[in-house]
């Protein structure tokens, strides 16, 4: 063959082969891109993921992990990233609106006694508060107490607190001339109240033990503020037994923790000393519905009333303990937004005064409005020969926006019985009243 037919013959050979690997290697060269694209792409995803780690790990705690509740319902549950609790403790659904810690639901502040109720209202508490579930437990706050209960609600236990501290003194006390000098303090403390108010719960039956380490116009007396049966399974019924205070008068009627005044007026606290007070043996009930109110309770002794050092002032050589009654009602007529009317009446009466070392006798008397002093600056004086006594008188409130206005009268009968002679002694009469204003300047007014 010729050298230069060879040499074509070579030459098309090694441009064919070339035409043959070139496209091999552009392919091959746009294949090493795109790994390389995915592989920044990979990259930052990984980036990203960590990113998105690190953010759900800062997010604070849930509020619960799904329970028995929340397993039977049909609701998606979000996923814990906290990590399982330890075994046994569940926490309840979140809460849907804030807990109430006052029976009113209104936000006032929790009562300074027992709270009685009946089991369904209890358990609609309960829902309303969030719950932590230990073994057969559940803890948690409805009515802003502490409460360990049963798992199906029908045992509980609950515990609370009220604490008045009251300081001061009184000013202008020095005495004129060869007058003697009352006792008045010009500072001083007093624990005024230190209740401890504890319930105990089966389905509709409560009992409330409250012993109170204040309660007096000095430091130190110790005694019992209730002790008490109560059924509330009737409907807006509840019905007590035991030593109790009944709700006579509107003040009285109020725990001590919404009191406009440090106080009672004192009116009120003398009318409801003559067959009510507190830890008063008392049987009867209340009835209440949207609108009215009314409660009626047969009454006995206070406390500690045969006893020479009781805690409310016993005798001891009471021969006939005292037995009375009482009887309130109170409504609501208007309701509106910016007016409110109440209306109310209490009647109460000792119908036999307790017979103790001078006979059936009664003092009425009242220190000032602020328990810092030993002395009383009203009073009758020893009232002997007493058939009965008996008080009544009605209760006005008005709302209108932020204002409020209130007040409350009451006339004080004394029967007396023949004297040994048989003479008859002549009935007595007393009277007071108060009148009280307030203006909200910040938030809710009272209703």
């Amino acid at each position: 063959m010729p050298v230069k037919t060879r040499l074509q013959l070579l030459s098309v050979t090694i441009l064919t082969s070339a035409s043959i690997f070139c496209p091999s290697l552009a392919q091959a060269a746009a294949s090493d891109t795109e790994v390389t694209e995915l592989r920044r792409e990979m990259a930052d995803m990984r980036r990203e993921m960590a990113v998105m780690r690190t953010e759900l790990h800062k997010q604070p705690r849930q509020k619960y992990v799904p329970g028995r509740h929340s397993v039977a319902s049909s609701t998606p549950v979000e996923p814990n990233y906290s990590g399982k609790p330890d075994a046994g403790i569940q926490f309840g659904q979140p809460v849907a609106q804030t807990a109430s810690y006052h029976a009113s639901g209104d936000g006032r502040p929790v009562s300074d006694r027992g709270i009685v109720s009946s089991w369904q209202d209890f358990q609609h508490s309960s829902t309303d508060s969030e719950e932590v579930h230990v073994g057969g437990m559940r803890i948690g706050f409805p009515n802003g107490r502490p409460t360990i209960q049963s798992e199906d609600g029908k045992y509980a236990f609950s515990i609370g607190l009220a604490f008045h501290e009251d300081f001061g003194g009184f000013i202008g006390v020095t005495p004129r001339g060869s007058e003697q000098k009352g006792k008045f303090n010009s500072f001083t403390s007093n624990a005024r109240r230190l209740r401890v108010p504890l319930t105990w719960r089966y389905k509709d039956w409560v009992a409330n033990v409250t012993p109170d380490y204040g309660g007096s116009n000095n430091d130190g007396v110790v005694g019992l503020y209730e002790a008490n049966l109560n059924y509330a399974g009737l409907k807006n019924t509840i019905l007590t037994v035991g030593y109790f205070q009944p709700r006579v008068t509107e003040e009285d009627s109020e725990s001590s923790n919404d009191f406009e005044m440090m106080e009672r007026p004192g009116i009120t606290d003398i009318v409801r000393g003559i067959a009510a007070g507190d830890a008063r043996f008392s049987v009867g009930g209340l009835h209440y519905e949207k609108r009215w109110w009314v409660a009626a309770y047969f009454t006995g002794q206070q406390f500690g009333g045969r006893n020479a050092s009781g805690y409310y002032g016993g005798d001891g050589n009471v021969g006939d303990s005292q037995t009375g009654g009482m009887i309130r009602a109170a409504g609501r007529p208007v309701a509106t937004r910016n007016w409110d009317l109440h209306l109310g009446i209490s009647a109460l009466s000792s119908i036999k005064p307790g017979d103790g070392t001078s006979g059936r006798t009664i003092k009425l008397s009242q220190r000032p409005e602020v328990n810092l002093g030993e002395d009383s600056l009203l009073s009758t004086g020893t009232i002997t020969n007493v058939a009965n006594v008996w008080a009544a008188g009605p209760e006005v409130g008005l709302r209108w926006r932020n204002l409020l206005l209130k007040g409350e009268y009451y006339h004080i009968g004394v029967d007396r019985a023949r004297q040994n002679g048989g003479a008859s002694m002549p009935t007595l009469g007393f009277q007071g009243w108060y009148a009280a204003a307030n203006y909200t300047l910040f938030g809710k007014p009272r209703a």
